[in-house]
C-alpha cells in the first residue's frame, strides 16, 4: 500500500496543495471580518484553539498576533510545518480533530475554517459537539463551512480529487445550537479562489457562544 494511501484524505489533499491554498483564499474579506468578530469579544491574553490551522494565515496569525494564545492543529504534515514557519507566535501540532481528546473548559475560543468538509455528517456534528464542549462557559466557537446539502459526492478542489460532504446552511446551523451553542452572528457569501480551476463557492460563517453555567 502507498504511503498515501495510509494517509486521511484530506492529509493528501492539503498536503499537496500547499502554499496554494493560502494564495487561493487570501482575498476571503468574509473570513477575515469572522475574525474581526471574533477579536471584539476575546479577553487579552485568550487561549484559542484552530482547528484545520492550514498554513497558519490568517486565521492563527491574526489570532497571535492581537495576543492570544494559540494552539493549531492539522492533519497535513506539510500544513503544520509552514503554519510553525510562517507564525512562530502559535504553537502547532499534527493530529487529528476526530480522535484527539479535548479537556472540558479548556479554552477560551476555538475556530473551524472550513475544516469540517471531508468528514462524514456524524463526524462533523461530533466534532462541532467537542469544540462546543472545549470552550469555557461563556466561550466562543467560530465555523465556516460551504453549505451545501451533498453527502460523499465526489469532486475536484484546486485540481485535487476530493469527497465532500456538508450540510444546508440550516441544517448546519441547526447543527450547532443542537451542540448547546447560541449563534451571536451568522454570514452568508459567495467566494471565488483565486486558482485557475476554482469556481465561485458559497461560504457560510458562524459565531457563536457557549451558554453560561
Amino acid at each position: 500500500m502507498a504511503e498515501e494511501d495510509r494517509r486521511a484524505p484530506a492529509a493528501v489533499v492539503f498536503d499537496a496543495l500547499g502554499p496554494a491554498y493560502e494564495q487561493a483564499f487570501a482575498g476571503s474579506a468574509a473570513h477575515r471580518a469572522s475574525l474581526g468578530r471574533l477579536l471584539e469579544l476575546l479577553a487579552p491574553g485568550s487561549r484559542v484553539l484552530d482547528v484545520g490551522s492550514g498554513t497558519g494565515r490568517p486565521t492563527a496569525q491574526t489570532l497571535a498576533e492581537a495576543g492570544h494564545r494559540v494552539l493549531g492543529i492539522d492533519i497535513s504534515p506539510v500544513m503544520v510545518g509552514l503554519a510553525a514557519r510562517q507564525v512562530p507566535g502559535a504553537e502547532f501540532r499534527l493530529a487529528d480533530i476526530r480522535d484527539t481528546p479535548l479537556p472540558e473548559a479548556s479554552f477560551d475560543a476555538a475556530c473551524g475554517y472550513f475544516s469540517l468538509l471531508q468528514m462524514t455528517r456524524a463526524e462533523q456534528a461530533a466534532v462541532v459537539a467537542g469544540l462546543a464542549r472545549a470552550v469555557r462557559p461563556g466561550g466562543l466557537v467560530a465555523l465556516a463551512t460551504v453549505p451545501l446539502d451533498v453527502e460523499d459526492v465526489a469532486g475536484v478542489f484546486m485540481g485535487q480529487p476530493v469527497r465532500v460532504t456538508s450540510f444546508s446552511a440550516e441544517a448546519f446551523t441547526r447543527l450547532v445550537t443542537e451542540a448547546g451553542l447560541t449563534v451571536l452572528s451568522e454570514e452568508q457569501t459567495v467566494f471565488t479562489p483565486d486558482h485557475p480551476e476554482a469556481a465561485p463557492e458559497p461560504h457560510l460563517f458562524l459565531l457563536a457562544r457557549r451558554g453560561s453555567e
